[in-house]
């Protein structure tokens, strides 16, 4: 006989490296006990690279920036170049956990919202760690209305530009039609005259951040 069964059983560890900008609300009455909602912000593609500055270009990095008492703590880490989201998700949940670990962060609203590259990465983190967000809002992304199911139990507003020429609207449409078909909790926002940059809008948009706060795990 010159085949046989065998198994392997090997430990491996693995080293996880991002760096990432945190915003932790400046307020004088605070209380001691109390833990603050968290969001973690996912950016576009032109914000890929070593320079964590330029991930204050867009969305709730820069509103944080001019906001310290933005009543969130908000993540926001930067991808390197040249990869995607879809190749970071280990090391994301990391620093979910390392903050929820070291911060007055309530684990029970955690929130997930990204723009462009970052509205892929919204769409599909909770595919793989679906019981960590209480809510997702992707922007201008989206994906493949196969993984509807893995989905339908995270509530999701999405928004898009219509006039959207870098990502097509349907990049949205096809995943929301798939969700609502499982009565999924989910909705999309659809800006008529919006091209690309859908961004501005929605994180200005103060119904965005009560509907977070509806959520909770």
């Amino acid at each position: 006989m010159t085949q046989t069964g065998h198994r392997i059983v090997k430990e491996i560890t693995k080293t996880l490296t991002l760096d990432y900008l945190l915003h932790v609300p400046e307020t004088e009455e605070q209380p001691a006990e109390q833990k603050w909602p968290v969001i973690l912000f996912l950016h576009g593609s032109g914000e890929c690279g070593s320079d964590l500055e330029k991930v204050k270009a867009h969305g709730l990095p820069q509103i944080v920036d001019q906001d310290k008492s933005f009543p969130f703590i908000v993540i926001s880490p930067q991808c390197p170049e040249d990869e995607f989201w879809a190749m970071e998700k280990e090391a994301l949940i990391a620093i979910v956990e390392h903050v929820l670990d070291n911060y007055p962060a309530d684990p029970k609203r955690v929130y997930l919202t990204g723009l462009s590259m970052g509205g892929y990465g919204a769409w599909h983190l909770p595919v793989d760690y679906p019981y960590v967000f209480a809510a997702v809002a992707p922007v201008c992304g989206g994906i493949n209305p196969s993984k509807a199911e893995a989905l339908s139990n995270v509530p999701i507003w999405a928004f898009h530009g219509a006039k959207d020429d870098v990502v097509l609207l349907s990049e949205s449409q096809g995943i929301v039609d798939a969700l609502e078909a499982l009565d999924a909790n989910v909705k999309l926002t659809v800006y008529p005259e919006g091209n690309h940059n859908a961004w501005d809008e929605t994180y200005s948009n103060p119904e965005l951040y009560k509907w977070f706060l509806s959520h909770t795990l």
